[in-house]
């Protein structure tokens, strides 16, 4: 008997929730051996459609095929016993264990009785380094950088000896080292003829480690094309159904006077950022760019009163300002927005009301009770100023796509009328044309004179919206660039951004 063509084929798939047809007869097929990337907006299926797969969710109908045969898998468990691993774009892990814990989670291996922590050390181990990853199984996972989170995360789907292995968004907080190291493990596991589904949208990445890219929009299928043969503009214009020929919207917003000035921020437990000074102006959107360690979410935690400030002063107004705690600092009308949206921004079981009124509270207490009709009306300005597309304000936040995710978490912060936000890392896990919203959103608050500070990842975004750039390198300030005199050329000042970015390393 010749082997199957495809390790996986899912066929007429549907799914619907309440008032949503979130998968229309989709069609999907994987070849052994290849990387197949699954593309689409927020909202577009892709994830549901892996879910599906995973025993996440039941699929309402239609069919999927391993090898050939028809299987029907009723839960994580039951997928990983067939072959079928997910590593989620937002890490589930047990913060307070260690690693190899992580790795073997629901599965420890036993001597008489017990736990091996011996055995399970020496096989965390020997995974790591044929993946060649540097982390230490006995350490804290909670330790690890959001980006070693991720390669545990991948070693520990690698274990299971899948057939099938699906990633979402995973190199959404990797550096491009980093980036190249995954592709090298994908590139492996291809040839040990493990079948890969890649959800990303970045296009660059798409294009360079994926054989074929399948295309949903709105629940729907689109198109199957091999990467060979497709280009970003037809991947972009497949996704959202119109051509986006500029990726940014056009700079509205004119940086005036001096907002803030921060001298010698130092951070009072390393590792932190050290002896930084920077002006942030009114109307100003202003980057953080570097290396993962260059230390830029402990920049923005210090601003903020979430990690301690040691040493440096934050000049607001020109009058200090002294942001002991996060409620301080809300007080003096800052905003963080943070990295990781699931564990640190959202309340994901609770609803639109909730998450868009939580972190103002107080504002709509009467006495002991609070007062559902402006908390309401709150929510419905949130909903109606940052068009967030959601059935109602009582749907679960858990419900709607990333990036309608991201526009109630600024909106909250909104409501209590910031001058300063704290954007880390705003458009994570977000698609093109979400994206496009968030920096339009950005580049409106700038222009109502809110001073912005972004840190982000994606040196064309920082490069695309930002008014300077502040180059982080271990802690320190290694330079600052201006549009108009250091950077304006997309392609061109990457490399300069890398040189500084690796100044102190």
């Amino acid at each position: 008997m010749e082997p199957a063509k495809y390790v996986l084929e899912m066929i007429d798939i549907n799914k619907e929730f309440p008032g949503v047809k979130a998968l229309d007869n989709v069609q999907f097929r994987l070849k052994p051996g290849t990387v197949h990337a699954l593309m689409g907006e927020n909202g577009a299926g892709k994830s549901t459609l892996m879910k599906c797969l995973f025993g996440i969710y039941k699929k309402d109908s239609g069919t999927i095929l391993m090898e050939g045969e028809p299987v029907d898998l009723t839960d994580p468990r039951d997928a990983l016993d067939n072959g079928v691993a997910m590593v989620h774009q937002e890490l589930n892990q047990v913060l307070r264990r260690n690693v190899m814990e992580n790795v073997w989670l629901g599965r420890f291996p036993l001597k008489r009785g017990l736990v091996d922590h011996k055995k399970m050390y020496e096989g965390t181990k020997e995974i790591f380094e044929d993946l060649d990853i540097d982390v230490d199984p006995r350490e804290m996972i909670g330790r690890l950088s959001v980006s070693q989170r991720q390669m545990v995360e991948i070693a520990k789907a690698v274990s299971y000896d899948a057939k099938i292995l699906v990633l979402d968004e995973p190199t959404s907080s990797l550096t491009d080292e980093e980036v190249n190291h995954l592709f090298r493990i994908l590139e492996k596991l291809c040839d040990n003829g493990v079948g890969i589904v890649y959800i990303s949208h970045r296009i660059d990445e798409i294009l360079r480690i994926s054989s074929e890219v399948t295309i949903l929009r709105d629940g729907k299928w689109v198109a199957t094309r091999d990467s060979a043969n497709i280009t970003t503009d037809e991947i972009i214009t497949l996704m959202v159904n119109r051509d986006m020929e500029n990726r940014f919207p056009p700079k509205v917003n004119k940086p005036g006077d001096v907002l803030m000035e921060c001298k010698g921020i130092t951070g009072k437990y390393p590792p932190t950022c050290v002896d930084v000074s920077f002006e942030l102006r009114k109307g100003e959107v202003l980057g953080v760019a570097g290396l993962v360690g260059s230390r830029r979410t402990e920049l923005l935690n210090v601003l903020f009163g979430s990690m301690t400030l040691g040493e440096g002063e934050i000049i607001l107004h020109g009058k200090p300002v002294k942001n002991s705690s996060p409620e301080q600092a809300k007080k003096n009308h800052f905003a963080l927005i943070t990295e990781e949206r699931r564990s640190t921004g959202l309340f994901p079981e609770m609803n639109i009301i909730f998450n868009s009124t939580i972190s103002n509270i107080r504002a709509y207490l009467r006495g002991f009770l609070l007062t559902d009709k402006m908390m309401a009306k709150d929510t419905a300005k949130v909903i109606d100023d940052l068009r967030v597309r959601t059935p109602n304000q009582k749907a679960r936040i858990k419900n709607l796509s990333g990036g309608n995710q991201q526009k109630v978490i600024i909106g909250r912060w909104l409501l209590m009328e910031p001058e300063v936000l704290l954007l880390d890392e705003p458009t994570r896990g977000i698609d093109v044309g979400a994206k496009y919203e968030i920096y339009q959103l950005i580049l409106d608050l700038a222009a109502q004179d809110k001073g912005i500070i972004m840190v982000s990842s994606e040196m064309p975004e920082l490069l695309g919206i930002c008014d300077r750039i502040l180059v982080m390198s271990n802690g320190r300030l290694s330079g600052i660039l201006e549009r108009g005199v250091h950077f304006g050329d997309i392609e061109g000042e990457q490399e300069t951004i890398m040189r500084l970015a690796a100044k102190y390393v």
